[in-house]
């Protein structure tokens, strides 16, 4: 499970309408439960994902027997999706990620 942050400007979409709509425009199978969006795409066998307060929690399961089109074209769709949900391009996604596992956490931090 991953939770990625969300810019200011793009937190409108942490509503369940509103990621089952962008989930639509990048998936093929897109179902919504209370504050879920369930979906599947080519390598991805499931995404559910869901808001947590100002971020976006992704549990993904992949399948890693696919042809190599399949897995790049995947891909793509996904970082499309990541993008238009959250605001941030793949570079700032994994510079964040980077930056938070950095950070000394614990009592006295």
């Amino acid at each position: 499970m991953q939770q990625y942050p969300v810019r200011a400007s793009h937190r409108a979409h942490l509503v369940p309408e509103e990621l089952e709509r962008i989930a639509r425009a990048h998936f093929d199978t897109v179902e919504r439960t209370e504050d879920r969006v369930t979906s599947s795409f080519g390598a991805i066998s499931r995404l559910v994902c869901r808001a947590v307060g100002r971020e976006l929690e992704i549990d993904v399961t992949m399948n890693p027997k696919v042809p190599e089109d399949v897995a790049r074209e995947t891909i793509a769709r996904y970082n499309r999706f990541l993008e238009e949900v959250t605001g941030f391009n793949s570079k700032e996604r994994a510079k964040r990620l980077r930056k938070s596992a950095s950070a000394p956490t614990g009592p006295g931090a």
